[in-house]
């Protein structure tokens, strides 16, 4: 197991935004989150991550408790993350962009390789290098995202919803070249994605998040053909 999480609680004042959540994420698989806005999706990924702080409960990665600890130093321990929105510094260019997903990694000859990754995953990247990001397509800053974050050599990759605001085509090619990166290189993955049919059809297990509990979990394959799940999430009615 890579990462175990036991019983979560997190918080934003008053409110509760996560009660008492527990899933596991195998090496090697993707896992896909699926639930209704403001489910508790994206505050479970920033809690993994270390820019929330949780009540109560456990978060273990590679056998380390790491509750506590501060998101730079969780990106050196392997956990990325790619935001909502992309978040990409638009005035710099596609190069030191990337350069700065590197930034934990000191070995110039790592860096050579993990740079030389990127743009063999993402080629479209290697003839833009000098352009300055924010002048990129919306699937090309996606690309760019993804591929910054890999720049860091994460074991565990976060994605935070990374059809948003692309085209079904590019959404397309984008989740293609996810699985690409987790079958070639075993990256393993946490997916959050408010496309249901998307999450389920790319990922090998699945937690449904309710109002910031989990109701149900399994093989992907079969949350999809679940009656509840079909109506809730997939826009289709059952009898």
């Amino acid at each position: 197991m890579l990462m175990t999480i036991s019983q979560l609680e997190v918080s934003y004042g008053t409110i509760k935004a996560l009660h008492g959540v527990s899933l596991e994420v195998r090496k090697g698989e993707i896992l896909s989150i699926i639930g209704a806005n403001g489910a508790g999706k994206t505050t479970l990924l920033k809690t993994i991550t270390g820019l929330l702080r949780p009540q109560s409960g456990r978060i273990e990665y590679q056998n380390r408790i790491i509750n506590r600890e501060r998101s730079d130093r969780l990106i050196k321990m392997g956990v990325a993350m790619v935001p909502e929105g992309r978040r990409i510094f638009p005035n710099l260019t596609v190069r030191e962009n990337l350069d700065l997903g590197a930034y934990t990694i000191g070995q110039r000859t790592l860096r050579q390789e993990l740079f030389s990754l990127v743009l063999q995953t993402f080629p479209r990247l290697k003839e833009r290098l000098g352009q300055p990001a924010g002048t990129l397509s919306g699937g090309e800053q996606q690309m760019l995202a993804v591929g910054r974050a890999l720049m860091g050599n994460p074991n565990l990759l976060l994605l935070d919803e990374p059809s948003m605001g692309l085209s079904p085509i590019i959404t397309r090619e984008i989740f293609a070249l996810i699985n690409k990166i987790n079958v070639e290189k075993g990256i393993s993955m946490i997916l959050v994605e408010q496309n249901a049919h998307l999450a389920l059809d790319h990922s090998h297990r699945t937690y449904v998040l309710e109002t910031g509990r989990i109701i149900m979990e399994g093989a992907s394959y079969r949350i999809k053909s679940d009656p509840a799940i079909i109506k809730a999430y997939l826009g289709v009615e059952t009898d």
